[in-house]
């Protein structure tokens, strides 16, 4: 199967960078519409300008099984972030910035070497506000060899006008789904419109790549995969979330039912986020889901 963006072909793959990059002059890329002229360098609320800084890139073992398969999965980890989750457990990149910025050839670059290591993918991590350095990148890399999946691995506060861009080059959306009640999006995200953004955003994944399907080695080539982490007393919404997906998405939607919290950044401050899900509490999530419908289903 070929990837997405070489499918697109190289003319219209340039046409989605000059768009991206026209958009960075008054930038609306994510729900916040901040509206800031981000080529001239000014800062948003993502507090990322002109390029794109990097924390970290490398081979990961830890993702979930159809992404890392044998040779792990490439990510390329961005700092910034259009959320502010209390509980963070990536802060010092996604709140502070702790990086390095890089330029396109730089950042196409960490692109081929994760195919020369032997990946199964690029693993875009907290993308939602470089989309134009990516594309850019992507588009570089393409025309020197890159062949590997893209993986649009973002906290799901993602707009609209952001995936149009993205439809038809990214293989494989995974998107969290964090929240279901505004109040507690408010409170835990500083995103009260959370839940009707992400159903949204998600939805739209879905129509672009369909569920997930992988290859004879069940490796993923192409589809959804939600990330939705088990929150103590339940915050996160499971029953809304997994009702959402088995109904108006597809119960064949695959989705981590992850239960690895554990209270980080400022989430001693907001009770209950200061203790771990209790056992009953994951027991409780994985009963859900299962009557819920959902046909796919892991637990990492």
């Amino acid at each position: 199967m070929t990837v997405s963006y070489l499918e697109l072909g190289e003319e219209r793959l340039t046409d989605r960078v000059r768009r991206a990059w026209e958009k960075l002059r008054e930038c609306r890329l994510c729900p916040r519409d901040c509206g800031v002229n981000r080529r001239r360098g000014d800062l948003g609320y993502c507090r990322t300008g002109y390029r794109a800084p990097v924390a970290s890139y490398g081979p990961h073992p830890g993702e979930e099984a159809p992404l890392r398969g044998t040779r792990g999965s490439g990510t390329i980890f961005f700092c910034g972030c259009n959320l502010r989750c209390v509980y963070c457990q990536n802060y010092d990149t996604s709140q502070y910035s702790v990086g390095r910025e890089q330029g396109l050839r730089d950042l196409g670059k960490m692109m081929l070497s994760l195919q020369r290591r032997g990946c199964h993918n690029v693993n875009l991590v907290s993308p939602s506000h470089v989309i134009p350095q990516i594309l850019g990148a992507v588009a570089w890399a393409s025309r020197r060899g890159l062949d590997l999946p893209l993986v649009y691995n973002t906290g799901g506060y993602d707009s609209p006008e952001a995936l149009e861009l993205l439809d038809g080059v990214v293989d494989i959306y995974m998107p969290d789904m964090k929240y279901q009640d505004p109040d507690v999006a408010e409170r835990l995200s500083a995103a009260r419109d959370y839940p009707e953004v992400n159903r949204k955003a998600v939805a739209e994944m879905h129509r672009q790549v369909g569920d997930l399907s992988c290859d004879e080695r069940g490796i993923a080539v192409r589809g959804l995969m939600i990330r939705h982490l088990i929150l103590p007393e339940g915050n996160a919404g499971t029953k809304e979330v997994m009702e959402f997906l088995a109904e108006e998405i597809s119960p064949d939607t695959f989705v981590n039912l992850m239960d690895q919290y554990y209270p980080a950044h400022r989430a001693g401050d907001h009770p209950p986020l200061n203790r771990r899900p209790r056992r009953d509490e994951v027991a409780s999530a994985a009963r859900i889901a299962e009557e819920a419908g959902i046909q796919r289903v892991c637990r990492r």
